[in-house]
């Protein structure tokens, strides 16, 4: 039983909102931040990068595909799919996306909202796909159709978020499993439950209840994206660190935790999962919560001071045109206060000018390819090994009769360093209460390079 403008509250305990008595008795599931009447959605596309619309769903009226002609036109002008601007003005219309597996989720509000409200929420819808289908790629979501209207239809209620935990939302739409389409097609009966799940009227809406394990465990990821900009002369214009710790918690019954680091002070920009408790992290910077079942993100923070921004890897590059008919490429690449461990899965981008070619290069290390449609040239390293460092040298070709002006391309770098986190985060201590057997406990720690580059 819903209606179709539920209120909320802030709740003083637990970082996000308090599930609110309605006039009719009932409690509502929000998004885990404050919503309120501002908060609407109209409708939501679907699009490939193709600029294909292969999915809508509208609430309250339906909004007509021309209006995203105005998306289109912005990411025909976007030199990558990422750099599409997030929010769109369109006539009387605001368009907010995002770009994730190479899909454009596009919301379309017809009234003033909050950007970020959207953004997350659409970020959610993404992270639920994963969860049902094991992927969410545009052939996951055709194959799923009916169970992703489901869950559309679940997840915002008349244009307003309403129940976006996972752990209700399998209890209310079952996952596309075998037995279950099975199922399906012999009764005719579609996979939505008619029971009002009973952790939505709990004052922990994000566990469900009667959890057992024979095996109970709980893995904590530590994962730091580094965000890095390094100028022609190895100076480092920005740097940055996002982090995210991403658990996997089976625990049974109502487990209480705790998480302690033993250098918390590095994290004065965070946010974090709506079971974590404020106060206790406010006074003590200690994480206690009680975990949602499953998948979820426990703690995101950011860290931009450059003095404690280790960068792990270094770049040395040279790649000029000097020569109308030619161009030359040289770069090295080693590690760089990693601690130690091992940089793997290292890959170089070059993007080249749209005159070149061709490209003849020698690698110490990897191997490397071109593509003349997108005039990449990709470098794959792979493992750097301590003795011996990577090089890659070589010469461009250009068309005939075509010369190349002086071009000073961006080279991306990629990378992950496992048991690492460059920022210094550790954990100290993992406690739990509440429940008398000792569960299996693992922190892991991984490095990548986010939005890492170095100008030439």
């Amino acid at each position: 039983l819903r209606t179709s403008r539920p209120s909320s509250g802030i709740n003083a305990e637990y970082g996000g909102t308090r599930p609110k008595k309605t006039a009719l008795g009932k409690k509502l599931l929000i998004l885990g931040t404050l919503k309120t009447p501002d908060m609407l959605i109209n409708s939501i596309f679907f699009i490939n990068p193709s600029g294909d619309i292969f999915l809508e769903k509208h609430w309250r009226t339906i909004v007509s595909r021309s209006v995203c002609d105005h998306f289109f036109d912005a990411q025909a002008k976007a030199p990558t799919p990422e750099d599409v601007p997030p929010i769109i003005t369109a006539n009387k219309s605001c368009l907010i996306n995002i770009y994730r597996e190479k899909i454009y989720l596009v919301a379309v509000t017809q009234m003033e909202v909050q950007p970020l409200f959207v953004i997350e929420f659409m970020h959610r819808v993404m992270d639920t796909f994963t969860e049902y289908f094991d992927e969410c790629t545009e052939a996951a979501i055709k194959d799923n159709i009916i169970v992703v209207y489901q869950l559309l239809e679940e997840m915002l209620d008349n244009g307003f978020p309403l129940a976006t935990e996972l752990n209700i939302l399998t209890e209310l739409i079952k996952p596309p499993t075998i037995l279950n389409k099975a199922v399906s097609m012999v009764t005719g009966k579609e996979g939505v439950s008619s029971v009002l799940p009973g952790s939505q009227l709990s004052n922990v809406p994000w566990r469900r209840q009667g959890v057992k394990y024979a095996n109970n465990e709980a893995y904590f990821d530590c994962v730091e994206d580094v965000d890095v900009i390094i100028d022609a002369n190895g100076n480092v214009v920005s740097a940055e660190i996002h982090g995210n710790i991403n658990c996997n918690v089976h625990l049974s019954g109502m487990p209480d935790l705790s998480m302690s680091f033993i250098n918390p002070r590095l994290l004065d920009d965070v946010s974090f999962h709506p079971c974590v408790r404020l106060k206790r992290w406010e006074s003590e910077k200690v994480l206690s919560f009680i975990p949602p079942d499953g998948n979820f993100v426990l703690m995101s923070y950011h860290i931009s001071s450059q003095n404690q921004v280790a960068i792990p890897v270094y770049v040395r590059a040279m790649v000029n045109f000097n020569d109308p008919q030619t161009g030359r490429v040289d770069i090295t690449v080693g590690p760089k206060q990693t601690l130690g461990k091992t940089v793997d899965n290292v890959v170089i981008t070059v993007p080249m000018p749209k005159e070149v070619t061709g490209c003849s290069m020698t690698t110490s290390v990897g191997t490397y390819t071109f593509d003349p449609t997108t005039k990449q040239l990709k470098w794959d390293i792979g493992k750097i090994q301590p003795l011996k460092v990577p090089t890659m040298r070589g010469t461009c070709t250009m068309g005939t009769g075509s010369q190349c002006k002086a071009a000073h391309p961006t080279i991306h770098v990629d990378f992950k360093i496992s048991q690492l986190a460059v920022s210094g985060l550790k954990v100290n201590r993992l406690d739990m209460f509440n429940e008398s057997y000792k569960p299996f406990k693992g922190v892991k720690y991984i490095t990548k390079a986010g939005n890492f580059q170095v100008r030439t």
